[in-house]
């Protein structure tokens, strides 16, 4: 991800959109299992403000767009979830769909959202507006939404990708967690309080962005037509 300072204005929205679409996309898998928590919660919603956290949503995003990092990524409040409530499939199966719903809702985000830059982004498509809307609708309103669009992609991507990592407590550690034997389970369970740590260490030796920035760019390329 090229970072360009006077680009923070699009980024910023496209990772709040990225990390509530995410939390939402737990919170309506759930409640279409049976589980109510989400909407008492009052985490049904597209509004961000909910669903923020202080330091995954506001200080981790400054602080990697101050030093410049290659990605920019983070976390919304975690989305409350009963899988004891379900009542439309079994606690295992809800408990990995659930789980899979976040990754999976920033993945057709970004297939949208690059649908969109790809078709306003052609030839064809940016001389008819310019020719019926005026070369300034291009510039001042197209453009804007390209940048928009790419980093909507990039980003939504990225969590994606990440949260998938078979790490408790990320998405995939919890997917994880869900199809292995009971007595397998609670081992990896263990883990879940060191999760973050394991993750800030994995990234310090440049182990997560091997595994990380491969699919990624492959992704990006391949929903912007790159």
């Amino acid at each position: 991800m090229d970072f360009n300072i006077n680009h923070i204005i699009f980024m910023i929205p496209a990772l709040l959109f990225a990390m509530v679409i995410h939390e939402l996309g737990h919170g309506l898998v759930a409640y279409k299992f049976g589980d109510s928590t989400p909407k008492l919660a009052g985490r049904l919603t597209l509004n961000p403000i909910p669903h923020l956290d202080p330091i995954g949503s506001i200080l981790l995003p400054a602080l990697l767009i101050i030093f410049h990092s290659p990605i920019l990524f983070g976390w919304a409040k975690p989305i409350p979830i009963n899988p004891y409530n379900f009542t439309k499939i079994n606690i295992r199966l809800g408990s990995a769909l659930t789980s899979f719903a976040g990754p999976a809702m920033n993945l057709m985000s970004a297939f949208v959202f690059g649908l969109l830059f790809q078709i306003l982004s052609s030839k064809n498509a940016l001389a008819s507006m310019a020719s019926t809307l005026g070369v300034g609708f291009v510039e001042s309103v197209i453009f804007p939404l390209l940048i928009f669009f790419k980093y909507a992609v990039s980003i939504n991507v990225i969590l994606a990708i990440f949260n998938l990592l078979p790490i408790p407590p990320l998405d995939g550690g919890r997917i994880l967690m869900s199809l292995l034997p009971p007595h397998l389970e609670v081992k990896l369970a263990e883990f879940e309080n060191y999760g973050f740590i394991i993750i800030i260490v994995l990234l310090v030796l440049g182990v997560i962005n091997f595994v990380i920035l491969p699919p990624y760019f492959f992704l990006v390329s391949l929903f912007l037509g790159t």
